[in-house]
């Protein structure tokens, strides 16, 4: 169960840096998540079943989810189009290319097939019998992980980073510096929609098989494991941030495996997982709102300091 849970939430903890990208960073509302994340599966899988090494296979499916991102920026930015109608129309029409991609087939199984998982597993069996197979992957998955949230805080400490940031907040700051939004936009949100297709590759390879429904609800699991990390640490730093989002992500991961497995004592089942994910993101929602009225009475109650200040 420990495997399970840590492993499910490293991978789709990439597609939550993806999602705190799109929606924390640069503050733009994506729903393409739900159309990339299938989408860098089914690329998984159309590679493999033609001998390409998986290496290759998950680069492309990063490139992909990146290019239907870019695609979502042109609607918004050309046609002047809401974002969250534009991500929509995205999502939609991405059904419909990952069934090209996969030949027409709902799902493709490629369990006998070599990947990076199999490797690490049958590594794990020859060097270390006494640990189970998935020892070997979640190993893998920590140096992933790892590196990638090292390059993203790295990242945002540069200078189109830092700018990327004031994007979310200020846009008219970011014009005023003559940075075009439109090309900064345009990078954030294929980087997050690239990151989600990685993810939804990662899956498919642990799955053993890719399913052009996989993605349905993965943006709502991605917010709230955004908004559950946001419970666990508060702070201001980037590296704190990343951090919280993959925490968030393995809690989030912890809870749902949590109510598969003992949600029957309470009437649970799994068709109700997803009503469980709503009613926690509006949970956290509710919270958030009451700690902000909380603070704001406090701020205004607050005794003025010498000198008149507040």
């Amino acid at each position: 169960m420990i495997y399970s849970v840590l492993i499910e939430g490293l991978i789709y903890g990439i597609m939550v840096l993806g999602v705190f990208v799109s929606f924390r960073v640069i503050n733009f509302c994506d729903m393409t998540v739900d159309g990339a994340f299938p989408l860098g599966g089914c690329i998984l899988a159309a590679c493999l079943l033609h001998g390409f090494p998986p290496v290759f296979a998950l680069s492309l499916a990063f490139f992909g989810g990146a290019f239907a991102g870019l695609v979502t920026t042109l609607i918004y930015t050309r046609f002047r189009i809401p974002d969250l109608l534009a991500g929509i129309l995205v999502m939609t029409m991405l059904y419909s290319i990952n069934l090209r991609i996969m030949s027409n087939r709902a799902n493709i199984s490629f369990l006998r097939i070599e990947t990076i998982f199999s490797k690490s597993a049958a590594w794990t069996e020859r060097v270390f019998p006494t640990l189970p197979p998935e020892a070997g992957i979640l190993l893998f998955l920590i140096i992933f992980v790892a590196v990638l949230k090292g390059l993203l805080d790295l990242f945002f400490h540069t200078d189109m980073g830092l700018t990327m940031g004031a994007l979310g907040a200020n846009e008219q700051m970011v014009v005023s510096q003559g940075v075009d939004p439109k090309i900064l936009r345009g990078i954030g949100v294929s980087f997050g929609d690239g990151l989600a297709a990685l993810s939804g590759a990662f899956a498919a390879m642990y799955n053993g098989f890719a399913d052009v429904g996989s993605g349905t609800g993965v943006i709502v699991g991605g917010l709230a494991s955004l908004m559950l990390g946001e419970f666990i640490i508060r702070s201001n730093k980037i590296s704190m941030q990343t951090l919280r989002v993959l925490l968030g992500s393995i809690l989030y991961r912890a809870l749902m495996f949590a109510g598969r497995s003992y949600g029957y004592r309470i009437g649970l089942t799994s068709n109700d997982l997803k009503l469980v994910t709503g009613l926690l993101i509006i949970l956290c929602l509710v919270i958030s709102n009451l700690k902000g009225k909380a603070n704001f009475k406090s701020h205004l109650l607050r005794p003025a300091k010498a000198g008149g200040e507040a």
